[in-house]
């Protein structure tokens, strides 16, 4: 076995060891509360001698403290970092300036592990022998995410492989991670106290663990593979199960560039890719059943060669349930023929309302799906690179959500659906693509 790299001379400036002891991991936690207090205290001090009164949540809400807590989020990876990406996949036009500021630097700011910590983990992951399990391995990572980095190597038998390797101590550091993040929020007043977040914190805290486990990945990518059936509009890298184990997931390497970067191509093959993904969004839904519902972009890259879509990074994988799916259709529905009433119908079966939601909050909640629903009702092409769309729906959200009488979360399959579809839309909105979504829906 060769490494296709030496080490740097000097340490990068995106790299960062991951803190991967609870104690560690708690201590950074307590030092950015600590520090975001002592700012809150030093400009509080301040505005009193200038004689203002200062607010408790705008000195939280500082652009320095944004950025502390974007910082510590992003050393810590894992559930901490993983859980602030959630939030949003393109923060600047749904979020409050200080969160979006937070997610926008999430996003960017991805480290990966020095040398020594990255070779503890491939000894412990494929033993003490791991250089005699490939060809050939590069030391530097091409992609660096919150739960894992990258690596591109060379199979014994010569095929290019991409190998994701878990960052030490996510698994084991999830819960109190999540815990520890929400306390932040709840401090920082992002998040009411009234709301109860129990629900939503026990299913993030469940499906972290299970993007966490890699060889449940590995089992999520034959099961949607073989769903997906011989749709030659994609490509999926298949798995190398001889050098897959909980914290490492071997690959065929896809060849492709980030899907956002075709924007620059013309209009026809934008318009193409972009209706390609939402004919997968209807077919993942409506037919299959089973969705990938991580929608960062970076899950997505495109073959100019071939035409075709590659679909990476199963960790997310979700089934639905029929009765949930059957909801969703009737809410389309009753979109395009324009009745709010079987709206109301399907969304309160759906789980969207209970016997405790008031009148002007169920009409919100039915003006944001009436908006979500537009370019299914659009006769011929939506345009969405001619569009408010996405500000419209902001400003109904946020009309919704100040409202702190009404923090009712729906069920939580229905978020996971809400995150995929928000996410492609921010992504044709990128591509300025032109969509016939009812056509690609087929009802």
């Amino acid at each position: 076995m060769s490494s296709s790299q030496k080490p740097p001379a000097n340490k990068s400036s995106n790299e960062s060891a991951v803190p991967s002891g609870r104690f560690a991991r708690l201590s950074r936690f307590g030092a950015l509360a600590t520090t975001v207090a002592g700012s809150v205290v030093k400009n509080g001090t301040k505005q009193l001698a200038q004689g203002k009164r200062p607010q408790l949540s705008k000195l939280l809400l500082t652009p320095k403290n944004a950025l502390r807590v974007a910082d510590q989020l992003a050393q810590l990876r894992g559930a901490a970092m993983k859980l602030g990406q959630l939030v949003s996949m393109d923060a600047g036009d749904m979020l409050p300036p200080q969160l979006a500021e937070i997610m926008a630097k999430l996003r960017q700011d991805a480290k990966h592990m020095p040398r020594k910590q990255l070779l503890s983990v491939l000894e412990k992951e494929w033993g003490e022998n791991w250089r005699e399990q490939v060809r050939e391995f590069n030391l530097t990572p091409i992609a660096a995410a919150s739960i894992g980095q990258v690596h591109e190597a060379i199979s014994l038998d010569g095929e290019k492989l991409a190998i994701k390797i878990q960052y030490p101590g996510v698994r084991d550091s999830i819960d109190s991670d999540i815990d520890n993040v929400v306390t932040i929020l709840r401090f920082t007043g992002l998040v009411p106290k009234t709301f109860d977040l129990a629900a939503l914190l026990a299913e993030a805290k469940k499906q972290l663990h299970e993007e966490a486990d890699y060889l449940r990945e590995a089992e999520c990518i034959v099961k949607y593979t073989e769903a997906l059936g011989n749709d030659d509009r994609f490509e999926i890298p298949t798995v190398n199960a001889g050098l897959t184990t909980h914290g490492i997931l071997a690959m065929r390497y896809v060849e492709g560039v980030p899907i956002e970067q075709m924007a620059h191509a013309t209009q026809p093959i934008r318009d193409k890719i972009a209706t390609t993904m939402f004919e997968l969004l209807f077919k993942e839904l409506l037919g299959m059943r089973l969705m990938q519902t991580d929608p960062n972009f970076a899950n997505y890259r495109y073959n100019p060669k071939t035409g075709k879509v590659v679909l990476l990074d199963f960790g997310a994988t979700r089934s639905f349930q029929k009765e949930l799916v059957d909801g969703y259709v009737d809410v389309m529905n009753a979109a395009k023929a324009g009745s709010r009433e079987m709206m109301l119908k399907a969304a309160t079966r759906i789980g969207y309302f209970d016997n405790t939601t008031a009148p002007h909050h169920r009409e919100l909640v039915l003006d944001l799906m009436e908006l979500a629903c537009e370019p299914f009702c659009t006769q011929g092409e939506f345009d969405f690179g001619n569009t408010d769309l996405a500000a419209r729906i902001r400003d109904k959200g946020f009309e919704l959500g100040e409202d702190r009488k009404f923090w009712h979360a729906p069920p939580i399959d229905c978020l996971f659906i809400h995150r995929k579809l928000g996410g492609l839309f921010l992504l044709v909105t990128r591509l300025k693509a032109r969509v016939n979504v009812a056509k690609a829906a087929q009802l």
